[in-house]
């Protein structure tokens, strides 16, 4: 017991960094039996990955004990794109965040009809890391970054309710964090303001920080013909293993499996949406804006402002999945899933809320915004997903299965608000994976995806071109 809590606790602190998910914000798998066979998952026993999958699926295993420890990789590949007639020239800017490592650990014990647990997964996420020597940057100079990550820690129980039907159910702690380091460049935060001044077409800005700015300009202190050249969003601590702000919260799931024949067993499963809290922490809200010299020209003044943000009403959406798995013989067995993802409900607009602090260190921010507060939303509108998977799984020996399969889905950002910080665009996925049987009581599992490069025209001409090459390692101890 004190050993498992202490890879419990070792896992979790791993488990802070984000993951970059292709179903949306979701992984295309979960676990490497899974990931080897598209993600199909509902139906046959995937071990503990099922706690993410289909938690019915833990009355499938054998009695006595299980422990998978897993490592994932993600490495996406993108790269934005503006073409000359928005910045000037064809530019394009490469995103650093190409490699993202993240641990597993699930740990179960059937007793009879009863199968309890508890396992720690990345649920998934987006990230991407800009240059500031890029049109990224706005005009800032500064880097761009985003880092979402959600975990889970999970308290599975299963129960078989007869040789054929088993039922299943689990108790998720649900945390996210998120760092953000975004530019806006003149005409982008302009296209945001109120009262007529912007059309707010991509997002909005409000609040009596706004109207202070507002009045700036107004009243002359600021050159009206181009008061603001670019603004700057941070909230960033550069960690790999936490996020700048975070939040925690709960879901759960309920699952099922039926065989229906010898060979035939069907399964399901309903992921609840979460309940998380607002994701808080410091922030620091940068302008550069041009203020009158009182010669009849102007001086670019950068003010950085310091508070607290909040990212509101972030939530991981409902889920719901159905599943078969069909055993062709005693080497091959295919199955298939289809999951629908609920994002509609949960990202039609991206809010942040900011209050500066009553004490600025820079004179020009205590003077104007200390104590004053910002509203920003960046419209999502995202669509509902609809994901397809099939796998296949052949027993080439007694020891090694050898698996293939693909995973199909609807990318659900509409076109008018892709953001090249958050392209969670991938579309079809590509797998394959391995087991081997080192003995009864251990094995090692793999798998392989390739996601190919799909491209998106965002409503500001930018464009996104992203692919993908993930794996998944695991090994697995029964006692």
């Amino acid at each position: 017991m004190r050993k498992t809590q202490l890879l419990i606790a070792l896992t979790a602190i791993g488990f802070a960094g984000s993951a970059f998910a292709t179903n949306g914000m979701n992984m295309e798998a979960y676990g490497p039996i899974a990931g080897g066979m598209g993600g199909a998952s509902m139906a046959y026993d995937n071990g503990t990955a099922a706690m993410m999958n289909n938690p019915a699926t833990l009355g499938m295993a054998a009695d006595g004990s299980r422990l998978d420890l897993a490592v994932g990789f993600l490495g996406p590949d993108v790269t934005a794109n503006c073409p000359a007639a928005t910045c000037g020239a064809d530019v394009s800017a490469a995103s650093g965040g190409d490699a993202y490592f993240m641990p597993a650990v699930g740990y179960t014990r059937k007793n009879g009809a009863l199968t309890y647990g508890v396992g720690m997964f990345a649920q998934g996420g987006m990230g991407t890391e800009y240059e500031g020597n890029t049109f990224m940057s706005g005009g800032s100079g500064r880097d761009t970054r985003s880092e979402l990550g959600v975990g889970r820690l999970i308290f599975p129980l299963a129960y078989n309710v007869t040789p054929d039907l088993n039922i299943g159910g689990s108790l998720d702690f649900v945390w996210s964090m998120l760092d953000l380091q975004m530019a806006l460049n003149g005409a982008q935060f302009g296209d945001m303001l109120p009262y007529g001044l912007g059309t707010q077409t991509f997002g909005a800005v409000s609040g009596s920080l706004v109207d202070q700015f507002l009045g700036f300009i107004t009243d002359g202190a600021i050159d009206e013909t181009n008061p603001l050249n670019w603004g700057y969003f941070d909230f960033s601590d550069d960690n790999k293993f936490t996020g700048k702000t975070k939040t925690t919260g709960w879901g759960g799931k309920l699952g099922f499996t039926y065989k229906a024949s010898p060979a035939l067993t069907i399964g399901g499963t309903y992921h609840s949406k979460t309940s998380l809290g607002d994701m808080k922490g410091d922030a620091t809200v940068t302008f550069n804006h041009n203020f009158s010299d009182g010669e009849g020209g102007y001086v670019a003044t950068t003010t950085p402002v310091s508070g607290e943000i909040s990212v509101r009403d972030f939530e991981w959406p409902e889920t719901y999945g159905l599943g078969l798995a069909y055993q062709v013989n005693d080497r091959l067995m295919i199955a298939a899933d289809y999951k629908r993802i609920n994002w509609k409900d949960v990202m039609q607009n991206f809010k942040m809320s900011f209050t500066a602090d009553a004490v600025q260190a820079d004179p020009l921010a205590q003077g104007g915004f200390a104590g004053l507060s910002l509203d920003a939303t960046l419209y999502q509108n995202w669509d509902d997903q609809d994901v397809f998977a099939i796998g296949f799984a052949y027993k080439a020996t007694d020891a090694l299965t050898l698996r293939a399969g693909a995973n199909f889905a609807n990318n659900p950002i509409p076109d008018m608000y892709m953001n090249p910080l958050f392209p969670a665009i991938e579309e079809n996925h590509y797998t394959v994976g391995f087991g081997y049987d080192f003995s009864p009581s251990s094995a090692l599992n793999f798998s392989l995806t390739f996601a190919p490069e799909v491209t998106q025209v965002s409503g500001s001409t930018i464009s996104v071109d992203h692919s993908q090459t993930n794996w998944q390692l695991m090994y697995s101890k029964r006692f």
